[in-house]
């Protein structure tokens, strides 16, 4: 039996790497009197729908297309949910 399955896949910047994105939203923020904000850091979020036999390999494909094409491991870490949908 097939199940759906859908990800939610959260991927940011390591934080020893520098990001100039979140720094001028951080700078934007400031010009516009939101002086408080202390630090901002910009990410990805992708929603991806798979079928698998099972969690474990539902769970086992999203880590490997994380590491193959979604996050540069280099760079960025990455972490996902998934929900269970219905079966086929």
């Amino acid at each position: 039996m097939i199940n759906k399955y859908q990800a939610h896949i959260y991927v940011t910047l390591r934080p020893s790497v520098l990001d100039p994105a979140g720094t001028a939203v951080q700078s934007g923020l400031a010009q516009m009197g939101h002086e408080n904000v202390e630090q901002i850091r910009i990410g990805k979020y992708i929603e991806l729908k798979l079928q698998a036999t099972d969690e474990a390999t539902a769970r086992s494909q999203v880590e490997l297309i994380c590491d193959q094409l979604l996050a540069n491991p280099v760079i960025e870490n990455y972490r996902f949910e998934l929900e269970t949908g219905s079966r086929e």
